[in-house]
């Protein structure tokens, strides 16, 4: 079995066409995520002299938000909503508390 029919069997997707989608959906997503960070960073004065761990502080609290509103934003552009948003749904119910 492939890659791509693993992935297929894996998110419940039967067409090609779809799976092409949601990979271009996070390619995109990503490529607009590091052109906010080369936006973003400068404003807020960071420098190759900027520390790695206030790097990735300011990574956290700033550009992952960015990206997952990206993600919603194209996804709900290219129709694909309803697979992302259960995506998102599974990924932030690991970070629930249990109980």
């Amino acid at each position: 079995m492939s890659f791509f029919e693993k992935l297929k069997e894996r998110w419940g997707i039967t067409s090609n066409w779809r799976l092409l989608k949601i990979c271009f959906i996070f390619a995109i997503t990503g490529l607009s995520s590091v052109q906010v960070r080369k936006v973003l960073f400068p404003l807020l004065g960071v420098t190759s002299e900027t520390p790695v761990y206030l790097k990735v502080i300011l990574w956290i609290v700033f550009l992952m938000p960015a990206y997952y509103l990206f993600m919603m934003l194209y996804a709900i552009l290219f129709r694909e909503k309803d697979f992302f948003f259960g995506m998102m749904g599974k990924t932030f119910s690991r970070f629930r508390r249990n109980k």
